[in-house]
């Protein structure tokens, strides 16, 4: 994989979604445990102001570009055309593959009522072969991570929210377990229709943000930091 810094994170420079889940496969049929992690302009940003996230999202196995902010620093760089991969739309890509290649999946995360529309959805649409499943409450880390390695999963979606996601992650992996994992954060959400997706024109021309900020006024706070994401990005000290 070709990787660029942006921040101080190494992010990967993928084709498209295909090549990301070629990478997951040839990983998986190595008997190698693979952490896959969405870099967005707020993961920059959180990285450059800590020293701990920084290292577990580096520590990831494949950091690939969502977010259009990420996806124009990558482009500058490299001086290549580039296309933005939203890990809601890797994720689905996955799962299709899963079906395909009956490749057994966890799902971890989530409320009962989205876990259980997103696992029968998934076998209603691709014949997902789902080992198993948890809703994203649970006390004792090494007793659900036992209950992945007794299902045989061989892809784990983590939907608990970023970094927890990534943290549980790397214990799956301490703890031995070979598989693919992808945090994937409100994914279950959106695929269910728990939490409508900006429409398609939108997404085509990275404009996802506003339409967030135009139906959720409150995330002004939180659009408003990344600003200073975009001074770096003008001034090259990303």
């Amino acid at each position: 994989m070709q990787e660029i810094k942006v921040g101080n994170l190494q992010v990967a420079i993928f084709a498209d979604k295909k090549a990301i889940l070629s990478e997951m496969y040839s990983r998986l049929s190595s008997n190698l445990a693979t952490a896959a992690v969405a870099v967005n302009p707020e993961k920059v940003l959180s990285a450059l102001s800590s020293h701990d996230v920084a290292h577990v999202l580096n520590q990831c196995d494949i950091r690939y570009a969502d977010g259009i902010g990420v996806v124009k620093v990558l482009q500058h760089k490299s001086g290549m055309k580039l296309q933005r991969i939203p890990g809601c739309e890797l994720w689905e890509s996955l799962m299709k593959e899963a079906g395909i290649r009956n490749t057994p999946v966890f799902l971890l995360g989530a409320t009962e009522d989205v876990l259980t529309k997103t696992r029968r959805k998934l076998v209603a649409e691709y014949e997902t072969p789902i080992a198993g499943y948890h809703n994203g409450f649970f006390q004792g880390t090494a007793e659900m991570i036992q209950k992945i390695k007794d299902s045989g999963a061989q892809i784990v979606t983590v939907a608990l929210g970023s970094p927890k996601q990534e943290l549980f992650i790397f214990e799956c992996k301490k703890a031995g377990i070979k598989a693919i994992f992808m945090g994937v954060g409100g994914t279950y959400d959106v695929y269910t229709g728990n939490v409508k997706r900006a429409p398609k024109m939108f997404c085509k021309f990275g404009l996802e943000w506003f339409y967030r900020l135009c139906n959720q006024p409150s995330r002004i706070i939180r659009q408003l930091k990344l600003l200073s994401f975009v001074w770096l990005a003008v001034t090259n000290k990303l």
